[in-house]
């Protein structure tokens, strides 16, 4: 029989991983505002450099880019908020009559009475958890600030490796973060366009055929777009419910309408805009989804696809580096 020997670097090496993966789970919330604040400064990179080749110093374009990119935000919240507030709340008020209305055998399965009583609770649950990243406050500052160090600090991965690593092995750690920076920018604006078209179509063709609620629907539409497969489906459901419970036909043509955008994004949108960025399996897209999910619940799912991109680009790096790295030879004189 075989004896199997464990060496005592084997067991400190499984030791310390165990820790530090122990310790990444306790900072958790750090690791995700590091993270996302890496995401802002990978997609602002860009006009940041573009400025720079104007002749702008790096300081001030960073300056004049974040200021635009929270001015963005901002003006994108108080245009779309208020009027989706208006509809999201008597879209929830009249959820019970919709559902009847649309399938009345569904009525034995619900208790609408105490859904009715606790419809104004729902409703503040319910945007409490859309506006839950904005109400952590120091986790909202500290991201913001992150990524605008990130943005500012030409070279930063460089000047942290180099105090631990050789030249040769900082420049690969180097070239993996500034492909990985690339694959998240590409990743952000291509969602943005992904998301924004989705949304657009769905309000326009929502509004045209005469569905209620038709900018909630939209938005809803839109941000779900960061879910792959997933996401399209479920911004349906609510969609045909509210037009089957208009009228049949346009309970139909609102499936229609939805398998048409998705026709449209998955024949033309993605292929130019996603397919390059992702490239991912849709059984490893839904995996890590519901890993993410498990894991940090919406925030996670929200961050699933980029973490994943992320992962999968750092460890090509590391393999491909490796395979660079030439052996040593054996002197047999």
């Amino acid at each position: 029989m075989k004896k199997i020997e464990i060496s005592h670097r084997t067991i400190i090496f499984t030791v310390l991983f165990l820790l530090f993966l122990k310790f990444i789970w306790v900072t958790r919330e750090l690791v995700f505002s590091l993270f996302i604040a890496f995401i802002i400064m990978s997609a602002l990179k860009p006009p940041v450099a573009f400025l720079e080749r104007k002749r702008i110093p790096r300081l001030l374009a960073s300056v004049i880019v974040y200021i635009l990119f929270l001015g963005f935000i901002i003006e994108l919240l108080l245009i779309v908020f208020p009027p989706l507030i208006k509809e999201s709340t008597l879209f929830f008020k009249q959820f019970p009559q919709i559902i009847e209305t649309a399938s009345p055998q569904l009525k034995t399965l619900f208790n609408f009475d105490s859904l009715t009583q606790n419809l104004p609770n729902l409703t503040a649950s319910f945007f409490d958890l859309i506006g839950g990243i904005f109400s952590n406050t120091l986790f909202v500052i500290s991201t913001l600030f992150f990524g605008f160090y990130f943005l500012l600090e030409e070279g930063l991965i460089k000047k942290l490796m180099i105090k631990f690593f050789d030249e040769s092995k900082t420049s690969t750690v180097v070239d993996v973060f500034n492909k990985a920076e690339k694959r998240m920018s590409a990743w952000v604006w291509g969602e943005l366009i992904l998301m924004t078209i989705v949304g657009l179509l769905t309000f326009f063709g929502l509004s045209l055929i005469g569905t209620r609620f038709s900018l909630a629907l939209a938005v809803l539409a839109g941000l779900l777009e960061v879910v792959p497969n997933i996401g399209p489906v479920l911004s349906a459901i609510p969609a045909i419910l509210i037009g089957l419970s208009q009228s049949y036909f346009l309970g139909v043509a609102n499936i229609v309408l939805y398998l048409a955008v998705q026709q449209f994004e998955n024949q033309l949108i993605v292929p130019l805009v996603m397919k390059k960025v992702t490239g991912l399996n849709p059984i490893v897209t839904l995996s890590v989804l519901i890993i993410g999910g498990k894991l940090a619940g919406a925030l996670g799912v929200i961050l699933a696809i980029p973490t994943t991109l992320f992962i999968e680009t750092v460890l090509i790096g590391i393999i491909k580096a490796r395979k660079e790295t030439p052996r040593p030879t054996v002197n047999l004189r």
